[in-house]
């Protein structure tokens, strides 16, 4: 039966893999290529990798890190870190990536995002939206690691961004990063309502349930999630686990 994609999200600092809490206090929990194998033997549905500084130190993420995860992952992967160029995306895909993420350099020059997708299809191109509350104000769209905002609400964004030919939008809350107790649904519904393609949900889930909410109540096409792939028990020990398929086909009954 047919049943939505349930995604992990792996945050790249240097050479290792990194869990955040609304996009601070980054923990150090392994190697990714090892993560990779261990998804591998898992049978994820698909794997996501975000370079978090790349944008800051104006670079893109690894080509040959992504060689890597194209030679050793038996699932779809789509990676995410600086990509500011037709180059770099063609290079990334030649690498083994099916998909690209667009996250900073969208905000500032959207005509790109219709350019990569007249180039390669709207089913490659994924926008990225991180999503904060500030002070006494409404939810806006924050790029360069969730330090700089933009005048944009997130129903605002993503619709721009559908318009440019984005094919997929992860719509995720800094508020909720780390924190494993669920998704904002009324941010994803917001977004879901006000787009034709698909919206995945991220940051905040804990437990099965959340991915339900998020797909029955907050209207989303898919789930991602990063503390919920990585750690385990009260004490968040890092344990690589993701859950068998009757399970997931019993949480989205």
């Amino acid at each position: 039966m047919y049943r939505p994609r349930v995604i992990p999200v792996l945050l790249l600092k240097g050479l290792g893999l990194v869990k955040s809490i609304r996009f601070k206090d980054h923990k150090y929990i392994g190697d990714p290529i090892n993560a990779v194998k261990l998804f591998n033997d898992l049978k994820a549905d698909e794997l996501v990798f975000l370079d978090i500084l790349a944008s800051k130190e104006k670079r893109t993420i690894s080509l040959d890190f992504v060689k890597t995860v194209g030679d050793e992952a038996n699932m779809p992967f789509a990676v995410g870190g600086g990509i500011n160029s037709i180059t770099d995306i063609k290079n990334i895909l030649r690498a083994g990536a099916e998909k690209v993420i667009i996250n900073t350099f969208a905000s500032e020059k959207p005509d790109f995002i219709k350019e990569a997708a007249n180039e390669f299809g709207s089913s490659t191109i994924v926008v990225c939206i991180d999503i904060k509350k500030k002070l006494l104000s409404k939810q806006q769209v924050y790029i360069y690691g969730g330090t700089k905002s933009i005048n944009y609400s997130p129903v605002e964004y993503a619709k721009i961004m559908e318009e440019q030919g984005a094919g997929e939008i992860i719509i995720n809350s800094i508020d909720r990063d780390g924190m494993m107790d669920g998704y904002d649904i009324d941010l994803i519904k917001s977004v879901s309502e006000a787009v034709t393609i698909p919206v995945i949900a991220s940051g905040g889930a804990g437990k099965l349930d959340d991915f339900r909410n998020a797909i029955i109540n907050g209207r989303a096409s898919a789930v991602a999630a990063g503390s919920f792939f990585v750690f385990y028990g009260s004490r968040r020990a890092v344990l690589i686990n993701y859950p068998r398929t009757d399970e997931l086909i019993k949480t989205f009954i």
